[in-house]
């Protein structure tokens, strides 16, 4: 027969290193959420700390690319918990710059949509946005033409650029 006797001051240490693992593991969760950098072909890019107009065209004139200041669209949509190919399709140009939209499903984010002033095209071109809580969760760059194109903001061709 094994008997163990536990004194009060024993379980209030069990209970503190308890506690103490606790919030560490809740902190390391947290912030691994937090992460807001992105390393993408090179380059190392902030998505976070987007909280007004400002940050945004400031974050896409980081590449090169002039907006008009204003977007032309600004709308919010809860994106899906099912994404189709589609919408798959898309995610793969968001990982060649480090973003994952598929951890935001049934997620309420908020689209913008900026015009692009220095492109050269007959079509119109935009820079859309997707900002879940103050960080980027995707970008891209799309042309109306004819010939019209979809892309990453990193891979980008900014030899059309004015």
């Amino acid at each position: 027969m094994f008997i163990y006797s536990v004194r009060a001051s024993t379980l209030k240490l069990f209970a503190c290193v308890f506690l103490c693992i606790a919030v560490l593991v809740f902190l390391l969760t947290i912030g691994a959420g937090e992460t807001v950098y992105a390393s993408a072909n090179g380059r190392e890019i902030n998505y976070g700390g987007i909280k007004t107009n400002e940050d945004r065209v400031a974050f896409i004139e980081g590449f090169g690319i002039k907006v008009a200041p204003t977007p032309i669209r600004e709308e919010s949509f809860t994106m899906p918990d099912d994404f189709d190919r589609v919408i798959l399709g898309y995610n793969q140009i968001q990982k060649t710059q480090g973003l994952d939209i598929t951890k935001y499903e049934r997620k309420r984010v908020t689209h913008y949509a900026y015009e692009v002033t220095n492109y050269d095209s007959d079509g119109k071109v935009y820079v859309n946005l997707l900002v879940y809580r103050n960080r980027i969760i995707a970008a891209d760059i799309s042309s109306t033409d004819n010939g019209g194109f979809v892309s990453s903001l990193v891979d980008f061709d900014t030899s059309k650029l004015k």
